[in-house]
């Protein structure tokens, strides 16, 4: 492995991880928000225990998601030195302000952890509301810094050097709401299907029903948000992509020849070679429309664009459609649920929708994933887009591979750590979260006398 390829596997390891623990901090905090708001209204004091539960879940993901970010702000600038010295002044504003949402989000977490009967209920309730708020910000503002790096603007790129900066300008770019938009309604699907199969799973396991229950009710409203915008953020996103960058478009959907009344392409094995893709489902003139509302548009093939400037189109459709396919499904299980809810209600005391729901847990994560490599591997060979290249930026320290195996290491260890650590959580509903629960009665007895 050369040392250009182990810094952006390191990079793509170190993204793919953390994004994870950033959509939880988007999403999970309004969770613990609405739960704590049913137990100050109905007094119910099992909404009380899951939102303490939950807000310890917050607290492990919140710290390692900050771990995580902070190793990647290090690795933007040990890794790709270039990029940072001429990127750095223009798109620093966001990171700046992402830092400013980081401490509040951490201030506000530590008033809610340790504010049960010390504050007055509803000023801790707001603690919460700024936890979501704060983590919720601190996404959106790292999004308009990648954002900025699929379409930058704000300067002038004047004899090689970067005049006239204004980052005011740079954060706010053509991409960051349709991205930030798609990657928000992709944290509210992944986190609430995750948090919602989770607790189906303990339903299926019959422990703590009631308390499971509650919780699943919430979450599973929060995974059907983001099921049903999704195509909603989506379209957005996609519209944008085939205005900035139509070579991503192109690599996405495979489509090698401009033409009007394109097709929309549903799987297939895409050939570079003989610029062309095979066992396709071909949707006729469905791209066109999706990029611009019109049948007859003309999009834009791979071969018009200069081949050295090509992303690797196998991996980008791939992605692609993934992102796609999970998305449907995703759909599909939340249109199965409101079916049941509404109209079947008989079906939510079934074992086989909680399955359905367990089954559910990885893949708004699986779709997340595929839709950040479709953003990353996409933008390639460029890390600015039309104005820097990735293989420019990377720095000349020789033996990146080495620190790649670590940092894999790392990770891989952590994520253990995370897995026991809510194991653990699971395990102490009954001693510490749901008072219906015979153990917990005796663990306060016990604390009593």
């Amino acid at each position: 492995m050369d040392d250009f390829i182990a810094a952006r596997s390191q990079m793509a390891v170190s993204m793919a991880f953390h994004i994870i623990f950033a959509c939880v901090g988007m999403i999970m905090p309004f969770m613990m928000a609405i739960s704590h708001f049913k137990y100050l209204r109905t007094g119910d004091e099992t909404y009380k225990g899951l939102t303490k539960a939950w807000s310890k879940g917050v607290a492990i993901l919140f710290a390692t998601g900050a771990v995580s970010g902070t190793m990647l702000s290090f690795e933007l600038g040990l890794l790709w030195p270039k990029f940072m010295e001429h990127a750095g002044p223009i798109f620093g504003m966001p990171f700046s302000l992402e830092g400013t949402a980081f401490f509040i989000e951490a201030i506000a977490l530590g008033f809610f952890l340790y504010g049960w009967e010390k504050f007055n209920k509803w000023f801790h309730w707001i603690c919460g509301v700024i936890v979501g708020i704060s983590g919720l910000a601190s996404g959106i503002l790292v999004v308009a810094a990648n954002a900025w790096m699929n379409s930058p603007t704000g300067f002038d790129y004047i004899n090689g050097k970067y005049l006239n900066i204004d980052p005011i300008k740079a954060m706010f770019n053509e991409a960051w709401f349709p991205q930030a938009f798609h990657m928000t309604v992709a944290a509210f699907g992944a986190t609430g299907f995750a948090v919602a199969g989770l607790h189906a799973l303990m339903i299926l396991k019959n422990k703590n029903v009631n308390f499971h229950k509650k919780a699943f009710n919430i979450a599973v409203y929060f995974a059907i948000i983001g099921a049903f915008l999704a195509p909603v953020s989506g379209d957005v996103a996609a519209k944008s992509v085939a205005k900035r960058q139509p070579i991503k478009l192109a690599a996405m959907e495979a489509h090698f020849d401009t033409e009007k009344g394109a097709a929309f392409v549903v799987g297939g094995i895409p050939n570079e070679e003989k610029m062309d893709i095979k066992y396709a489902i071909k949707i006729p003139k469905l791209l066109s429309f999706l990029v611009s509302n019109d049948f007859n548009s003309e999009v834009k093939g791979l071969k018009d664009f200069p081949r050295d400037e090509w992303p690797p189109v196998i991996v980008v459709h791939f992605a692609f459609q993934i992102m796609i396919f999970f998305g449907m499904v995703m759909m599909l299980i939340g249109v199965i649920y409101l079916f049941a809810k509404f109209r079947m209600k008989s079906w939510l005391q079934k074992k086989w929708l909680y399955r359905i729901f367990v089954a559910a847990i990885p893949i708004g994560y699986v779709a997340l994933e595929a839709g950040w490599t479709v953003t990353e591997v996409g933008r390639q060979p460029w890390i600015i887009y039309g104005v820097m290249k990735t293989a420019d930026a990377v720095t000349p320290m020789p033996g990146i591979q080495y620190s790649f195996y670590f940092f894999t290491l790392v990770f891989i260890s952590l994520s253990l750590v995370i897995l026991f650590l809510l194991q653990r959580q699971l395990k102490m509903v009954p001693y510490l979260y749901d008072p219906n629960d015979p153990l917990y009665q005796t663990k306060n007895k016990k604390s009593k006398s």
